[in-house]
């Protein structure tokens, strides 16, 4: 009789693993409420994918990427973190928390609300203010071109967030800070800039 094979994933396997069950949940879930991208109607996924990448190509751990697919189904779902904790763990679950907004309507207006949840982006893991960095990146490359007036809201308070941020990859820290010290030297009658990618800030 042959004995039962026994297969153990390596570590390498193991994150690969994690990755792919992380983009697959976050595209059932953005999906399952038919989310859309602002401006171009795109499925929302889209924007995950390019944080997910773009975290990828700096120094990152499988729980950072699995994070950077999973960042906004808390804040923007029916999913919670009780389910992002029991389906990926503790790590990817703290992350993913340290990236959903915490503010409320309740709490006040935009501004108010802005500082509160840029408070608790300041007080995340570098690893997480990564995929923060990586997100905000996203979105303000698109945003100047398709936001119109909404640009010069996001822009500013992406300035403000950015000191918070510091301790994240410094090559995504570098970026960020490109785009917002370009944005704040434009001429004032520059048209937005074109954009390799295809979304706006939600």
């Amino acid at each position: 009789m042959t004995e039962p094979t026994t297969v153990v994933m390596t570590p390498l396997d193991a994150g690969q693993w994690l990755i792919e069950r992380a983009r697959t949940f976050a595209t059932a879930a953005h999906a399952a409420i038919d989310q859309r991208r602002k401006y171009t109607d795109d499925p929302y996924i889209v924007h995950p994918q390019r944080v997910a990448e773009r975290v990828a190509s700096v120094p990152h751990t499988p729980d950072m990427i699995a994070a950077a697919w999973l960042h906004d189904v808390v804040e923007d779902t029916a999913v919670t973190i009780e389910e992002i904790q029991r389906e990926f763990g503790d790590d990817v679950a703290v992350l993913v928390a340290g990236l959903t907004d915490v503010s409320r309507l309740e709490d006040g207006n935009r501004k108010v609300r802005k500082a509160i949840d840029h408070a608790h982006s300041a007080q995340q893991s570098p690893a997480c203010k990564t995929v923060k960095l990586a997100d905000l990146i996203d979105n303000s490359i698109t945003i100047r071109r398709y936001g119109k007036g909404f640009a010069r809201i996001f822009m500013d308070e992406m300035a403000i967030s950015l000191p918070g941020l510091k301790e994240g990859d410094p090559t995504l820290y570098a970026e960020a800070c490109a785009i917002v010290e370009h944005w704040q030297t434009r001429p004032r009658h520059a048209k937005a800039p074109a954009s390799d990618g295809d979304v706006g800030a939600q």
